[in-house]
């Protein structure tokens, strides 16, 4: 009987964690359980639109939280002149539930001049500014080569 008893201690003692794991994941999402806010994630791709315009040219990206213009993650690449989607990035925990973003991108296009590498007006190098409002979730955005929609956000880029 001894055995038995020290046995079963031993096994409750491992299964204890996963037990208290299973209940609260069957209880609700951590929003619910606790208050809190999860990061969620974005992905974020430009479509086949932007192929013939910029393919092989250098983009730049950057996440920023509306309320206060903090940068919550950048990065850079290349627009393919061949694949769909023709850019993609996906940022990791940067967005909270309930709260406003925007995505802010140019390409280096350097139409008419311009410097390689740097932001210059939107008449040299296309610039973009897409809205994400309220984040309900993880966000996956698909936008359109638009010309017309062009906004400056140079000054995210210093």
């Amino acid at each position: 009987m001894r055995f038995q008893s020290i046995q079963t201690r031993w096994i409750t003692a491992l299964l204890a964690p996963a037990v208290a794991l299973f209940a609260t994941l069957g209880c609700g999402t951590e929003d619910e359980l606790t208050g809190s806010k999860p990061p969620y994630d974005l992905t974020f791709a430009l479509d086949a639109t932007f192929q013939a315009p910029h393919g092989g040219q250098p983009i730049e990206w950057a996440v920023v939280r509306t309320s206060s213009g903090t940068v919550e993650d950048q990065g850079s690449g290349t627009i393919s002149a061949t694949q769909n989607p023709s850019f993609l990035f996906t940022a990791r925990s940067v967005m909270d539930r309930g709260e406003d973003y925007e995505v802010h991108f140019w390409i280096d296009s350097n139409i008419g001049g311009g410097t390689a590498g740097v932001c210059d007006s939107e008449a040299i190098d296309h610039q973009w500014r897409i809205q994400i409002l309220s984040v309900p979730q993880d966000v996956h955005f698909l936008a359109s080569y638009l010309p017309a929609q062009t906004e400056d956000v140079c000054a995210t880029f210093p």
